[in-house]
């Protein structure tokens, strides 16, 4: 499947609608992410924090590790995310686009490898149009992987 310009709106809005249950009473901080599958599906993930705050889940790894034990990791063609602080419904708000920690882009370079592509990450503002698109290879350059130790 080759991606759309229409793949990166739809992957913004099933990630607004994934940070809806982000779990962050720490940070009030909402981060929603979606995954486009080869078949044109999408994984949806949330982050999801602790109170011993190494434990926290970001939203990215929520939804690679759940296309992962679906047994989908190579399948994953293209990603968005959104995040934004918590309004008093738990909304997330503001409209500056907001893109992979340094983690979630190691994580995403894991599948991107495993699955042979160098994936788009489309990063969303929580709320507005506002939409920044890039290559993994942009975001995190001379990546290491699974391609540098023989495997993928």
């Amino acid at each position: 499947m080759t991606e759309t310009a229409s793949d990166a709106t739809t992957l913004i809005a099933a990630a607004r609608t994934a940070a809806l249950h982000a779990h962050a009473p720490y940070s009030r901080f909402a981060v929603g992410a979606a995954l486009l599958m080869a078949d044109g599906s999408v994984i949806t993930g949330a982050n999801f924090e602790n109170a011993s705050y190494g434990l926290s889940l970001c939203a990215e790894t929520v939804a690679i590790a759940t296309a992962s034990a679906a047994g989908r990791l190579r399948e994953i063609v293209a990603i968005g995310v959104i995040g934004g602080a918590m309004d008093a419904d738990g909304k997330a708000t503001g409209t500056t686009p907001v893109s992979p920690c340094g983690r979630c882009r190691q994580v995403i370079n894991e599948a991107a490898q495993m699955g042979g592509r160098d994936l788009p990450v489309h990063c969303g503002a929580a709320e507005g149009d506002a939409v920044r698109s890039y290559r993994l290879s942009e975001l995190l350059p001379d990546a290491f992987g699974p391609a540098d130790l023989g495997i993928g």
